[in-house]
């Protein structure tokens, strides 16, 4: 499972928007709602559950570091089949994200469309989730956290690091390199502190509903600031 799609649109834009997933195009939380699913199906045991419920804790309380917090509750996917992980991806996507989208969302994408802008998904949540938003968006591309798969089987591990925090900016940075384009002309929206490294790096900066803590940020450095709504 790679990290990003396939680009739908190959020619050349002259900046990138790129968007987080949770709290920014959805009011839903895509990783809680995999797992929530995943366990009324059978496929998270209640040891798997609890441990994921600690690790969230944890992660709240900043007794584990987030990047790890994020990384061990996603070792649930250990020997799932491909298919089946896919299947149960698309049943949320369906289900819970897609009808859970901003409405404000597609206008905000159609501004930078009529202005030859590439609309890129910059988020931690897994691949097929973020493809299948990309699409029904009409947007042109992921970055995202890929999944490991051996023989149609996941291993529980990420092809390279999750897509969190610094990553972001690194992978922000390094995709405006690749296509010819500056993270200065960039656009970034994000809701949480783990978006603050990428909001830094680009030109226009964009916090929806953001967190009190980022909101404060966002305030002082003058950044704009958008109330979503359902």
């Amino acid at each position: 499972m790679e990290t990003t799609s396939s680009e739908i649109d190959t020619k050349r834009k002259d900046y990138y928007a790129f968007f987080d997933l949770d709290h920014t195009i959805t009011a839903s939380v895509s990783g809680k709602e995999l797992v929530t699913a995943a366990y009324r199906k059978g496929m998270l045991r209640k040891t798997d559950m609890a441990k994921a419920i600690m690790l969230l804790a944890g992660y709240r309380l900043k007794l584990i570091r987030p990047e790890k917090a994020i990384e061990k509750m996603g070792g649930w996917v250990k020997n799932v089949p491909l298919e089946k992980f896919e299947k149960l991806c698309s049943e949320v996507f369906s289900t819970k994200l897609k009808p859970s989208v901003y409405s404000q969302v597609k206008q905000e994408l159609e501004y930078h469309r009529t202005r030859n802008a590439g609309l890129v998904i910059l988020s931690s949540t897994v691949t097929p989730l973020c493809s299948m938003m990309a699409v029904n968006l009409g947007m042109d591309d992921t970055i995202c956290s890929g999944l490991e798969c051996s023989d149609g089987i996941l291993t529980g591990n990420t092809t390279g690091k999750f897509c969190f925090g610094q990553e972001k900016a690194v992978r922000l940075k390094a995709y405006c390199e690749k296509n010819n384009s500056k993270a200065e002309d960039a656009w970034y929206y994000g809701d949480a502190m783990a978006d603050l490294h990428a909001l830094k790096i680009v030109g226009n900066p964009v916090c929806i509903n953001p967190q009190k803590k980022l909101r404060k940020i966002a305030l002082q450095k003058g950044w704009k600031i958008y109330s979503w709504k359902k």
